[in-house]
């Protein structure tokens, strides 16, 4: 089944209608990339870990490795809870920063001709690249 749309002049055409776009408001912000922040301070939680548990003298009888991987369990985690809290703190101060910017929503209706699922597509049609 074909798409006739009337023209502006009484015309009939088999093209589709243009889209119109629709104009609407956005929010645009600048937000942390927040697995970068837990990844950093568990980074930096172990480095600091390694520090302390290297001041110290290890007791023999257990060895520093097994010491610091003991108290590296607490300073990793301590890391990440302090990389998230930061992340929080920038995120909220991001999204006062947030400005309103108007859009354009254009929706193209799909050809006929194109299938609307791709598992359904003509592998003969398809790119051979």
């Amino acid at each position: 089944m074909a798409v006739v749309a009337v023209g502006d002049n009484g015309g009939v055409t088999n093209q589709p209608p243009e889209p119109q776009p629709e104009l609407d408001q956005a929010r645009i912000r600048r937000a942390p990339k927040i697995p970068a922040f837990l990844i950093v301070g568990g980074g930096l939680g172990a480095i600091a870990t390694l520090i302390l548990t290297s001041l110290f003298p290890a007791d023999p009888n257990v060895g520093f490795g097994a010491l610091f991987g003991y108290f590296a369990l607490y300073g990793v985690t301590a890391g990440v809870v302090l990389g998230a809290v930061l992340a929080i703190i920038l995120d909220r101060a991001s999204a006062r920063r947030a400005r309103m910017v108007a859009v354009e929503r254009e929706v193209v209706p799909p050809h006929e001709d194109e299938p609307t699922d791709p598992s359904k597509a003509d592998p003969s049609k398809a790119d051979p690249a």
